[in-house]
């Protein structure tokens, strides 16, 4: 069984969270700036057996594509030509930022931690696979 990598897509940076092997626990991997992803994500599988990847799809509450969609899209497009043996799955990511911050507060980070958006972006995509598992 391989893993299940979870990416929450920034404009500058990206969160990414994965499973162990048996795809029972979500554990925070990084968080990468957003013009290495594909490179960073070549060399983790390189490494590890990744499943499947887990994109958030960042959605308003009405329902409708977030604005920040048509920055995701041509980096789907990329990823599947660049890494077409991995599936792609989009999970709706709403409210995971918020949720995030909130963790952090539970977390006992005081406001200088809670300022580290790369924390926060690593956090968001642990919560994006944690919600898939617990769907699964």
């Amino acid at each position: 069984m391989g893993r299940i990598m979870a990416i929450d897509f920034g404009k500058k940076r990206t969160g990414i969270a994965v499973t162990d092997e048996l795809q029972i626990i979500a554990s925070g991997l990084t968080t990468v700036n957003t013009d290495e992803l594909l490179s960073f994500l070549k060399t983790y599988i390189s490494k590890n057996k990744v499943e499947l990847f887990l994109i958030g799809k960042p959605k308003q509450m009405n329902n409708t594509d977030s604005e920040s969609e048509i920055l995701i899209l041509p980096f789907l497009k990329n990823l599947e030509k660049q890494i077409p043996q991995i599936p792609i799955l989009r999970v709706d990511e709403r409210f995971t930022s918020k949720m995030a911050f909130q963790t952090m507060i539970d977390g006992g980070l005081n406001k200088k931690q809670r300022r580290n958006k790369a924390l926060v972006d690593e956090i968001s995509a642990t919560i994006i696979l944690q919600s898939y598992l617990y769907s699964k």
